[in-house]
């Protein structure tokens, strides 16, 4: 869908990003990890050519996007940015059409798929004359997730999406993400620097340093396969909590009646604590986890 190839941008004698590659599948979410500075945002906006790259190709569908014009390369992705992007003096309802209008869609068929997305995001027709300023950070966030979503694009592009919410909103808008239907039929690149929303929202993470992507791979595979000490040591201080976020039911061979296999333990722990006299299943799940473990270190 999405494919990468020795893409660079440099400022000056600075390589923001250096001669990296990588590949995203149809309906898979990455995810571009890495502190400040470390050209993950510089990469996403390479994607829709809000910054021309120095050199390196990128191909979507296998068009390379350097041979389309960047305003009709940007009808068909959508873009989140972390404070919403919303237009201030806009509607909610105007932000949203914004898309649909530019690609002339009637006014018919946008007003339907507004109605559509507010269902599906949790918003109100009430709130559909509410300018941003008047919505919460998660409402606001939830209008920017619409309006990418607006032209139903195949690609979806986010920048820190969540990064200005609270944590117990974060939390609930990362549950929202994972179930939204609309969301589960998009290729997804997103850039978060908090390795915990990474490991729970992301199909596969590449992690960035100083320009570079020091390792890709599934969630488990940074974890136990660390490619070197940097990888090791950046994921070090939460480890426990992002294996039992990444470790599912079917890895660990282990099945609970009333649970799906590719749940995460980190999910079934938290159901199972919820509903109580759990014990005997708790204790089961544990030994599972910690053998499974095992198993990695020595493979």
């Amino acid at each position: 869908m999405i494919s990468v190839q020795s893409l660079s941008k440099h400022f000056g004698k600075v390589k923001a990003v250096d001669d990296i590659s990588f590949e995203v599948a149809e309906q898979e979410t990455l995810i571009l990890l890495g502190t400040s500075g470390c050209g993950k945002t510089t990469t996403l906006k390479m994607l829709n050519r809000l910054i021309e790259p120095t050199s390196g190709s990128i191909f979507i569908n296998d068009q390379s996007i350097l041979e389309q014009k960047p305003e009709d390369l940007r009808l068909g992705i959508g873009y989140v940015l972390q404070n919403n992007g919303l237009f201030p003096h806009y509607t909610v309802e105007e932000n949203i059409a914004i898309v649909p209008q530019l690609l002339k869609w009637d006014k018919k068929r946008i007003a339907h798929r507004i109605h559509e997305l507010l269902e599906k995001l949790h918003l109100t027709k009430g709130q559909l004359s509410a300018y941003p300023n008047e919505l919460s950070g998660g409402q606001q966030q939830r209008v920017g997730l619409a309006r990418a979503l607006a032209a139903d694009p195949p690609v979806l592009l986010m920048d820190e999406p969540f990064g200005a919410l609270d944590n117990v909103t974060k939390s609930s808008i990362h549950k929202e993400f994972k179930e939204l239907d609309e969301l589960k039929r998009k290729t997804i690149i997103m850039v978060t620097h908090d390795v915990q929303e990474a490991f729970e929202l992301g199909d596969r993470i590449c992690l960035m340093d100083a320009g570079k992507i020091v390792q890709q791979g599934k969630p488990v595979d940074l974890l136990f396969k660390p490619k070197n000490k940097f990888v090791r040591d950046f994921l070090d201080e939460q480890r426990l909590q992002l294996e039992l976020k990444s470790v599912q039911l079917c890895d660990v061979q282990q099945e609970i009646n009333g649970f799906n296999s590719n749940e995460s333990i980190w999910a079934v722990m938290d159901k199972l604590k919820s509903s109580g006299n759990h014990a005997k299943e708790f204790e089961q799940l544990m030994s599972a986890f910690y053998q499974y473990k095992k198993q990695q270190a020595h493979e």
